[in-house]
């Protein structure tokens, strides 16, 4: 076979290989759009069970609810960078405290089912409330832990918080 015999059966080989690519049906496979709405939110909203109940009643309801029970409550330190100063901060179960310019709100505090006895254990959410920030953002919003709170590190550039306990009152 000559050299132009070989370029030429190359050629059509080559185009007939890519022609099969050609023919195929172009199909885009994509997921189902998400619809914003129905997406819930990752804070605490106020269920409304029913629409004649005010919000304000739903709060006394809870209020009420929670003076009957023994009252669970966090304590954290709070510690301020440029001043090195210390706080004891006490947080009650869904109530906020402010610490500077941050809101502190806990959800849930407990102790850790782990080999060592001291663990606790707090869900809270942080709101950065000075101008600067977006308040409907939290800068945290997750479990740390007293033992070890650089597994959920809080960060913030001024006040840093560590759980110390939780208790119930």
């Amino acid at each position: 076979m000559k050299l132009g015999n070989r370029i030429f059966i190359l050629i059509i080989s080559f185009f007939s290989f890519n022609s099969i690519f050609l023919l195929a049906e172009d199909k885009i496979i994509s997921s189902p759009l998400i619809n914003l709405e129905q997406i819930k939110p990752s804070f605490e909203e106020i269920d409304n069970i029913d629409n004649n109940i005010s919000e304000s009643n739903i709060i006394q309801n809870k209020k009420r609810s929670s003076q009957n029970n023994s009252i669970s409550s966090a304590k954290f330190i709070g510690l301020d960078k440029i001043t090195a100063k210390t706080s004891e901060i006490i947080v009650n179960l869904g109530e906020t405290t402010k610490f500077g310019p941050l809101e502190i709100k806990v959800l849930k505090c407990g102790k850790a089912n782990s080999k060592s006895l001291n663990d606790k254990v707090a869900y809270l959410q942080v709101k950065d409330l000075s101008k600067n920030q977006d308040e409907k953002v939290f800068i945290f919003n997750g479990w740390t832990f007293s033992s070890d709170p650089s597994i959920t590190p809080f960060d913030h550039a001024i006040y840093d918080l560590q759980l110390v306990n939780c208790s119930n009152s």
